[in-house]
């Protein structure tokens, strides 16, 4: 009989909270096996920009000895800041000043400066994760796509939202938020698409009015990737057909008939696909009980709705607070897990709650203006 193989940490999922806990450890000597559904690291694109806070994510890359590195990879202006309302009427124009906390940078880029940062063959990729069993004393046997399994004696879920490792601790589930985006991309837009690349402008933009908007950045390459959101039911997407672009188009702008041109030119001139997404969150508090030798990252643990920005911040600090705490327990896990969680469910429960008031406050009835004196009141 073959006996399966062991890994005595196993991080399922690599994306920036699963990479940065197996950065952070490889910092401090420890090892961990990371383990992704995606057949290489190529395999899908990885989103737009983000914005790196001074005191979570930028933390995290401090602890991951990567700061430096990162701050090359800062799209310069790109924490400008833009307000319209339907009407294309600017009510707040802030340049990026360099001075900001939350510099932007390109998701795929800083995925690939963790990446680089592992020793190689880190990351098993192809390996999709379709459960786990606890063995007792810590110990979980992990079942794999192909039907061979492995054990270890930490299993971490980085998962994403729809974690299988999350039911091993809580039988929470995502819901749905009541919006949902598309996703466009318009490149070359100074050339291609002059209308749209101005009234963006150089950095990050928001169009709203009532249930519904545009948030928008400039991407270091000169293109503009474009959210499309909308309060809507959570069937509305299934009724469009994206597999037919310009068809597609039209059904989305029919939500915005009356808005200004300008602003309809970031549906109507998109190019390639547009791509439908249901935002979904755990509920505010989400919280387990201590459950010997497993705990989650990131979206497996908080899933919450983009509005506040800090779920990618809270993940990488998640990551690089986990391995802090091993790494300083090392003959005693589940101090360290115990340890950890009491960090991550105050930090992460106050994040989704200011991530669901966001969701609320742009798109208000009145809006853009809750999201004008939001900005009044930081000041």
């Amino acid at each position: 009989m073959t006996t399966a193989p062991h890994h005595p940490i196993a991080v399922i999922g690599a994306g920036l909270s699963g990479l940065t806990l197996a950065r952070v450890l490889h910092v401090h000597g420890i090892e961990a096996a990371v383990f992704d559904l995606d057949a290489s690291p190529a395999a899908r694109t990885q989103g737009g920009m983000l914005d790196i806070h001074e005191d979570s994510g930028q933390e995290a890359l401090r602890a991951a000895g990567l700061h430096d590195r990162f701050l090359r990879l800062v799209h310069e202006g790109g924490q400008a800041t833009r307000v319209l309302d339907k009407d294309a009427v600017v009510h707040l124009d802030e340049a990026d000043d360099g001075t900001g906390g939350r510099p932007e940078v390109d998701r795929g880029e800083l995925r690939d400066l963790l990446l680089g940062s592992l020793p190689e063959g880190a990351v098993r990729w192809g390996t999709k994760v379709t459960g786990a069993r606890p063995l007792g004393g810590g110990r979980h046997e992990v079942s794999l796509a192909d039907g061979s399994v492995f054990t270890t004696d930490l299993l971490v879920g980085a998962d994403g939202a729809w974690s299988r490792i999350r039911p091993l601790v809580s039988a929470a589930r995502p819901a749905y938020t009541g919006v949902s985006f598309v996703e466009v991309d318009l490149p070359a837009a100074d050339v291609r698409h002059p209308v749209a690349a101005e009234v963006v402008g150089g950095g990050f933009f928001f169009a709203l009015g009532a249930g519904r908007g545009f948030l928008a950045h400039r991407e270091p390459d000169g293109s503009l990737h474009v959210y499309v959101a909308l309060r809507a039911p959570e069937d509305w997407l299934d009724g469009i057909d994206f597999t037919d672009p310009e068809t597609a188009k039209k059904r989305v702008l029919e939500h915005f008939a009356d808005w200004d041109e300008s602003l309809r030119s970031l549906i109507s001139e998109a190019d390639g696909a547009l791509v439908p997404r249901r935002i979904h969150a755990l509920p505010v508090g989400h919280r387990w009980e201590r459950v010997p030798g497993v705990t989650l990252l990131g979206d497996a643990a908080h899933l919450m709705s983009p509005f506040a920005g800090e779920g990618a911040n809270l993940a990488m600090l998640d990551g690089a607070e986990l391995a802090g705490f091993l790494a300083a327990r090392p003959d005693d896990t589940e101090a360290a897990l115990a340890a950890y969680e009491e960090r991550l469910f105050p930090r992460s429960e106050a994040s989704a709650a200011d991530s669901a008031r966001s969701a609320e406050l742009l798109f208000r009835d009145d809006a853009p203006r809750g999201l004008l004196e939001m900005f009044a009141g930081h000041e």
